[in-house]
């Protein structure tokens, strides 16, 4: 019998080890034959021998991607631990194009990213740090790594928080730039610098304010609306039917944190109402659970949501 395993012909000679020393202690262990030709391995010999061989050097791979390393103790311990136990179903890791290896921290992430995988529409809301816009981004670098789409476009309202923008020094483009900087801070995490650069000459990463987005039909892209709390009705339907084919569409948001006037009503709040039960659109919610920033993070969370209800709750006895 005969499998072809393919390589990350980046990685290969990491793979192999010093002088091919980790192919010689696959051969010498299970007893196969194994060849490499360009980014391919072929294994020969018994069917249990070739398949266990198959399984190791998968291992070895998920190994390095994830640890940047790989010793001969660690290809031996893959081979006496017998086969890998499987994984549960929907169990997740995102490979980004630094090799970095991306897994969710909780299970409420492990859902988003199922959720977003299985979907061609996703609404994600929670606090702060809890991952909805990393996670995303490391979704769609993910996706354009593999070719499964052509361009990854990014969009933020250019909502003012208290402050006014007119303000600000420079023409728009540096007014709005500060409201894309976590984008653009997520992006830098899983790409080189040079690379990012030459995507977004290339409009192959397009980082832009909302208004940017009218008028167009975006086909085999992933795009990811962040910030979307403080979207109008309006804004949402726009964003939302610029989905075009073989595309997927991630909005993120914290609909406890709304910076719009206080008798008009999130955009994503309505859209949540009016599609969570449509087929093809999932619908995650994030809790301080799954907050991974720093701790503190959580108990600063808890400690507003506590305020803002005793606020709720006096307002309805003076009300009533």
């Amino acid at each position: 019998m005969e499998v072809t395993v393919q390589l990350d012909p980046e990685k290969q000679l990491e793979l192999f080890g010093p002088a091919d020393s980790h192919l010689r202690l696959l051969r010498r262990s299970l007893g196969v034959q194994i060849t490499a030709r360009q980014s391919d391995l072929h294994i020969s010999g018994a069917d249990e021998s070739v398949h266990r061989a198959a399984e190791v050097i998968d291992q070895m791979q998920k190994h390095l991607l994830k640890h940047r390393r790989l010793t001969a103790d660690d290809v031996t311990e893959f081979v006496e631990q017998g086969p890998a136990p499987d994984k549960e179903e929907g169990e997740q890791a995102i490979t980004v194009y630094s090799n970095k290896v991306i897994e969710p921290s909780t299970e409420g992430q492990l859902h988003y990213i199922e959720t977003m995988l299985h979907n061609d529409v996703t609404f994600c809301t929670g606090p702060a740090g809890t991952g909805k816009t990393y996670l995303a981004v490391a979704v769609a670098v993910s996706m354009l790594k593999k070719r499964q789409i052509r361009r990854i476009v990014l969009a933020r309202p250019a909502v003012e928080a208290g402050e006014k923008l007119g303000f600000l020094p420079g023409d728009i483009a540096a007014k709005v730039n500060p409201y894309l900087r976590p984008l653009f801070d997520a992006i830098e995490d899983m790409m080189d610098f040079a690379q990012m650069r030459k995507f977004m000459e290339l409009d192959i990463i397009e980082i832009i304010p909302l208004a940017f987005m009218r008028g167009r039909t975006l086909n085999e892209a992933a795009i990811i609306c962040d910030e979307a709390q403080n979207t109008s009705g309006l804004q949402m339907l726009m964003v939302l039917t610029r989905l075009g084919h073989g595309s997927k569409m991630i909005i993120t948001g914290d609909v406890t944190q709304v910076d719009l006037a206080a008798n008009q009503k999130s955009g994503m709040v309505e859209a949540i109402e009016i599609l969570q039960h449509v087929d093809g659109i999932g619908v995650v919610e994030l809790s301080q659970q799954d907050i991974v920033r720093h701790r503190l993070v959580q108990n600063i969370v808890e400690a507003y949501r506590i305020r803002q209800e005793a606020r709720s709750r006096t307002g309805e006895r003076e009300r009533s």
